[in-house]
């Protein structure tokens, strides 16, 4: 029985290599449903990673295009890898979408965040702050935030990603919270950017137009073999998940293009440094 589900890095490649291997017994979606007694729906559905295929139907579809060994056990090994339970999954009630299972699996992170520290760098209070900006539930705030602090974990780990950011100089100014919550979340993000993966640059005010006007994004990279790489825009309508290469290589120029007109991380340490001192009570 299919069951629809959020597709992590692996059941996309999973997806993905699905559709080439019908692709190359030349097969349409409907050639393949029709031999496999499936609907064409289904056919499309899960060569999306929109709905997770039993063991059966992978065995079904592989024998129909002629997977051989050993690429027919390393896919029924991705398989279940696919759909092994990540953290966010003990969230499922406040998170929607893919974003976090890929966030989770990237070897690269590069996002520019034009309004509020991102959710990686965020210090509890502080993320408390963001949150009631969108709710005033006090037991969804405190779940909200607990999950943002689980997120976080991803730094620490051994196989830590590469994280690149660059904050827009405004996000120093806009007061989130008491004084106390923004030495600290300033405190943090120095202590953050200071580990040996994380690079961490300001964009001055001074700097003028940029080509971020338009809004913050992520761009997330994977390891050669497992993904292509992904921009991610959040918006009041919903995540956008941008795939093309053409679009995705847009969004690459435009980091670089911040990166290239932001401060130096040194910079960016002593401006933050700046912020933490200036910071008043009241």
């Amino acid at each position: 029985m299919v069951q629809p589900h959020s597709p992590t890095v692996r059941g996309r490649r999973l997806a993905r290599e699905l559709r080439e291997l019908r692709e190359r017994a030349d097969l349409r979606p409907e050639d393949a449903a029709q031999r496999l007694g499936w609907s064409r729906q289904k056919v499309m559905r899960i060569e999306r990673a929109l709905t997770k295929a039993s063991s059966n139907d992978l065995n079904a579809a592989m024998d129909l295009y002629g997977v051989p060994s050993p690429q027919r056990e390393a896919l029924l090994q991705l398989a279940k890898d696919a759909w092994k339970r990540g953290w966010w999954t003990a969230y499922r009630d406040i998170f929607a979408g893919t974003y976090l299972s890929l966030e989770d699996e990237a070897s690269q992170i590069r996002e520019w965040q034009p309004q509020v520290v991102p959710g990686l760098l965020q210090t509890p209070d502080y993320a408390r702050e963001v949150v009631m900006a969108f709710t005033c539930k006090a037991a969804d705030i405190e779940r909200r935030v607990a999950a943002r602090m689980t997120r976080r974990s991803i730094l620490s780990r051994p196989n830590a990603p590469e994280l690149h950011v660059v904050l827009d100089e405004a996000i120093l100014h806009r007061r989130m919270g008491s004084a106390e919550t923004m030495r600290a979340q300033f405190d943090s993000l120095l202590t953050d950017s200071r580990r040996p993966h994380v690079e961490l640059r300001v964009l001055p005010f001074h700097r003028g137009r940029h080509p971020g006007l338009n809004g913050g994004f992520v761009v997330l990279s994977f390891e050669v073999g497992i993904d292509p790489d992904i921009a991610y825009l959040e918006t009041p309508g919903g995540d956008i998940y941008l795939e093309s290469e053409d679009d995705v290589t847009r969004r690459r120029v435009v980091f670089d293009e911040l990166s290239e007109m932001a401060m130096s991380p040194d910079e960016s340490e002593a401006r933050i440094e700046r912020a933490a001192r200036e910071i008043t009570d009241g």
